[in-house]
């Protein structure tokens, strides 16, 4: 949450300003995208980026992105570039220590490559997933009464979560933190687009190295 500010009477009309203006521009990260994070992966999101404290984004990046995958699946194309859900960027940092969660379509033989990149390790949850000090993957399919033909050609969507620059450890516990954020935004994304049986996800977030 952002941090209360307490004004004392006589304050100047300036500083006033300046405060609130700060209060509604960063936000924890329970609030940072809406309700994105809200709840326990609030937390977590907190620990493995390192911040408390990030610029306020639109909370209709799910909007966005339900729209983007809807339209590449339509398309006909073997991919779509999709959108980001998320864009975490702390408070006094710079531009390229962004991190967050985007989503887009991914063609077949995305999966087929064995190359991960340096750093990453393959789990076993979903058509595929892999994750790093850095971040997340996940890959998984969509049937939807939604997506016309899903129930023969299923929308193939690719998950994606960073952390951004952070000083977080590189053990088991932060990777799958990585991955239980990932899991869980994943799971909102397939609620609203209404796929069959989680979109092949498990209610809980299957942490197993392959």
């Amino acid at each position: 949450m952002a941090a209360g500010l307490v004004m004392a009477l006589g304050a100047g009309s300036v500083a006033c300003a300046s405060e609130k203006k700060e209060e509604k521009t960063f936000v924890g990260a329970a609030e940072v995208c809406g309700d994105v994070f809200a709840g326990p992966l609030a937390e977590m999101v907190e620990k493995v980026t390192g911040d408390k404290l990030f610029f306020a984004k639109s909370p209709k990046g799910m909007e966005r992105v339900v729209a983007a995958l809807k339209e590449g699946y339509e398309s006909g194309r073997p991919w779509a570039a999709g959108d980001v859900l998320c864009l975490l960027h702390p408070k006094d940092s710079a531009q390229t220590d962004d991190g967050g969660v985007k989503f887009s379509m991914y063609a077949p033989q995305d999966v087929e490559d064995e190359g991960l990149p340096a750093g990453f390790e393959l789990y076993t949850m979903g058509v595929q997933s892999s994750v790093g000090r850095g971040g997340a993957g996940l890959y998984f399919e969509c049937v939807s009464p939604q997506l016309k033909g899903s129930d023969k050609t299923p929308l193939r969507i690719h998950g994606s979560f960073g952390r951004g620059v952070s000083d977080a450890p590189d053990t088991r516990e932060y990777r799958n933190l990585n991955m239980t954020i990932l899991h869980a935004v994943s799971l909102k994304l397939v609620k609203e687009l209404d796929c069959a049986n989680n979109g092949g996800l498990p209610k809980s977030p299957v942490l197993t190295p392959k």
